[in-house]
């Protein structure tokens, strides 16, 4: 079956068939989350081409470790989770993770950071656009708000899903997006609607560029 007739096919379903050898299919799923996985680790990183690398070896990593895939959760939640903790190691390499509690608990104050960025084409082409505005007042969030604002209003996951991602409570999840609102909610008041969708875009050639390199290393 050729991929555009495997476009209803249910993830549980292609992960099954990967599995039994149809390599090549793995590309549906990565067409499915590339922008979901993308936006997640651009809200670590804030760096378009240190994001993509991680992408690619978030796929990568999956593909390894798919027979542990159980089921238990949904493939968009775990493959999100292998994401975020590829984000998290990139950036405790890098030394630019630095924790939001306390040994007691407490929330501890954080410098708000921004990281530099390495501007693609598409970057350049959005300079002047409200999503460009929206996209820097984000990456000026301390990052361990950004995670949560991004899953929460940009990928509109539910409070339950955010929180399974990150590994937090629900709570925190919930103080953490109070939080990141009201930092942004002086600058981009009004603006939040429908512009939030077009930030972090990740389609067309840089998506295509990911999948043929992902299915370049697993040998599809």
């Amino acid at each position: 079956m050729v991929l555009q007739e495997c476009q209803s096919v249910s993830d549980a379903e292609v992960v099954d068939r990967v599995r039994a050898g149809e390599t090549a299919l793995y590309e549906l799923l990565m067409r499915r989350y590339n922008q979901r996985l993308f936006r997640v680790i651009r809200s670590m990183l804030t760096n378009d081409v240190e994001a993509e690398d991680v992408l690619q070896e978030a796929w990568v990593r999956a593909y390894e470790h798919l027979d542990q895939f159980e089921g238990r959760a949904s493939f968009s939640t775990w493959v999100t989770r292998i994401a975020f903790h590829e984000a998290l190691s990139r950036t405790r390499k890098s030394k630019r993770w630095s924790p939001l509690e306390g040994p007691e608990g407490e929330i501890m104050p954080e410098v708000n950071r921004r990281q530099a960025t390495s501007e693609t084409p598409e970057a350049q082409a959005m300079r002047g656009e409200l999503a460009q505005i929206l996209q820097a007042a984000v990456d000026a969030l301390p990052e361990t708000y950004r995670s949560v604002f991004v899953f929460r209003e940009v990928e509109q996951l539910s409070t339950g899903e955010t929180a399974e991602c990150l590994g937090l409570t629900e709570e925190t999840v919930k103080t953490r997006l109070h939080r990141s609102r009201a930092l942004l909610r002086s600058e981009l008041e009004g603006r939040l609607g429908p512009a939030i969708a077009g930030a972090f875009s990740f389609l067309g050639a840089r998506c295509d560029r990911t999948v043929a390199r992902v299915l370049e290393r697993i040998g599809a």
